[in-house]
């Protein structure tokens, strides 16, 4: 089996990495997702990402597109979806400063970006199936360059966090001490709803909804049933999902299935492993 998987990667190499890159990064992303019990969170800025890509799409033809499609159609898709999941991000960072509740505005920011993203391109030639495919993992398309730039945004993501431990800890663990103490929350909000944006906007494009949402909450929270502090979680949780994503894109080669589902999949049975551990052994 593994030597099947070694003779594919020559084919598959940049998807394989780009799989490895995405999972890494947005497990990371996902552990303080997670300590701040913002699960939801996570679907809602998929969704908007998704409405990026679909308005995209469906106005493809304007002027204002026109610098970014000299790039590639995929350049200007995830430009869009960035801006959108951004944007989703951002709103959902507001809530306390009115009426609305986090959970309100963060339902709003799912179905209103997963509805009008289909009827966007509901009447477009290839638009729906775009979308539609986007919703599951597409990341056998994936090649080197996506590898590289999402490494690279592994790299920031791991340095940030390294150099920022301390105080990015203080703010997902204890917000109202860590305003006390001159920790500037409202930043750290928006900071990590912008990063979450980018890192999903990026991911989707290239691996899809299905894969980019496992990897941001499933290795997360496998590292939570296993691990006493948030610090533990940040180191866990990559290894975690590191390991379950390679372990699975050679499971799958083997079976011919679709290497993001596998991953997802075998992430959803280490969770529920580790609930079950949990309960068995009383922690």
């Amino acid at each position: 089996m593994i030597a099947e998987f070694l003779a594919s990667w020559p084919l598959f190499a940049g998807a394989y990495l780009t799989g490895m890159a995405v999972a890494v990064v947005l497990a990371l992303v996902g552990v303080l997702v997670v300590a701040r019990d913002q699960i939801f969170l996570g679907a809602a800025v998929a969704q908007a990402t998704m409405f990026g890509i679909a308005l995209a799409i469906r106005f493809e033809e304007s002027v204002l597109l026109a610098p970014l499609l000299a790039y590639g159609a995929g350049v200007a898709h995830t430009v869009v979806g960035g801006a959108t999941a951004i944007a989703g991000a951002l709103i959902t960072s507001a809530s306390g400063r009115g009426r609305e509740s986090a959970e309100a505005l963060t339902g709003w920011v799912y179905l209103a970006g997963a509805s009008v993203a289909v009827l966007l391109v509901a009447n477009t030639a290839h638009g729906l199936a775009e979308v539609q495919g986007l919703l599951a993992s597409t990341i056998i398309g994936a090649d080197t360059a996506d590898a590289v730039a999402l490494a690279a945004i592994a790299v920031v993501t791991m340095v940030v966090v390294t150099l920022r431990r301390d105080e990015l800890l203080l703010f997902v663990t204890d917000p109202e001490m860590a305003s006390a103490v001159g920790v500037r929350v409202t930043r750290w909000n928006r900071l990590l709803a912008i990063w979450l944006g980018v890192t999903l906007a990026m991911a989707i494009h290239v691996a899809g909804t299905i894969y980019a949402f496992g990897c941001l909450v499933l290795p997360g929270l496998v590292a939570r049933n296993l691990c006493r502090t948030v610090r533990g979680m940040l180191v866990a949780a990559p290894i975690v999902a590191l390991a379950s994503v390679v372990s699975a894109f050679v499971v799958a080669n083997h079976y011919d299935w679709p290497p993001g589902q596998a991953a997802v999949a075998l992430l959803a049975v280490e969770l529920a492993a580790t609930w079950t551990w949990r309960s068995a052994t009383g922690r």
